[in-house]
């Protein structure tokens, strides 16, 4: 297998991450909302469990998915897995790909061909959500191609035999952290996916996590919230995105 890729998170900013989730769940009992329980509790593994990708999978754990937290020194996140409660353990990327019927990929969209490649076996069949953005200046030339293509239509390429949906990579942590579950209209969150079954799984742990879905279309569509679109991590409602997109 080869060696991972995966950044490092400083340890400022994971513990800004924790601290902020705890902030917003904390202002949540105080205003007199809660977490709704999901009615279809999954397995969720987590391949980065960064500033996104623990951000998004705290609330999965807060509504009742069981998740499996990974990156290359699971030893340092105990923290992360003690906030998720019972619900929540950590290991290995390849450990969470085999453990989830459900796995999020939350790393810099640069490293989305060695996982496809690394762990095709553990993730063949199963609904991939891929919430990463292609950024030039980090991830090279594979960047380009993905922004001229769509996301939607590389990360197929990059994935292959996964069932896969584009969703949760149009808002920040910041979001997650802080407007998950908030009072009034949700921020929307829209979702791309060829496989009816996966979008509808899609749509259920963004619910689950606090937010407004909204499905776009299939894979192909996903351009139309990538990054540097007019709907990109601006925090609109569902309607305000189904307007800007003439949905």
């Amino acid at each position: 297998m080869k060696k991972n890729n995966f950044p490092k998170v400083s340890r400022r900013e994971f513990t800004q991450s924790l601290l902020l989730s705890g902030l917003a769940l904390a202002s949540g009992l105080i205003n007199g909302t809660s977490t709704a329980q999901t009615s279809n509790p999954l397995r969720i593994g987590i391949i980065g469990s960064g500033r996104m990708g623990g951000a998004v999978d705290l609330r999965w754990a807060e509504a009742g998915h069981t998740v499996f937290f990974s990156s290359r020194n699971p030893d340092q996140l105990g923290e992360l897995v003690q906030r998720a409660g019972n619900n929540a353990q950590a290991g290995f990327p390849a450990e969470a790909a085999a453990f989830g019927d459900v796995i999020l990929i939350a790393v810099p969209y640069g490293a989305l061909p060695q996982i496809g490649e690394d762990y095709r076996a553990q993730m063949a069949g199963k609904i991939v959500i891929d919430c990463g953005n292609p950024r030039a200046d980090r991830d090279g030339p594979m960047a380009d191609d993905a922004i001229a293509r769509g996301t939607g239509i590389a990360g197929a390429d990059h994935l292959p035999g996964t069932r896969l949906v584009r969703a949760l990579n149009a808002i920040s942590f910041m979001h997650v952290n802080q407007q998950a579950h908030r009072e009034g209209e949700l921020i929307g969150v829209p979702i791309a996916g060829d496989d009816p079954e996966a979008v509808r799984i899609a749509t259920q742990l963004v619910s689950d996590a606090g937010f407004d879905p909204v499905v776009v279309g299939g894979l192909d569509s996903a351009r139309r919230f990538d990054r540097g679109t007019e709907v990109y991590v601006r925090g609109l409602t569902a309607r305000e995105i189904r307007d800007a997109l003439n949905l």
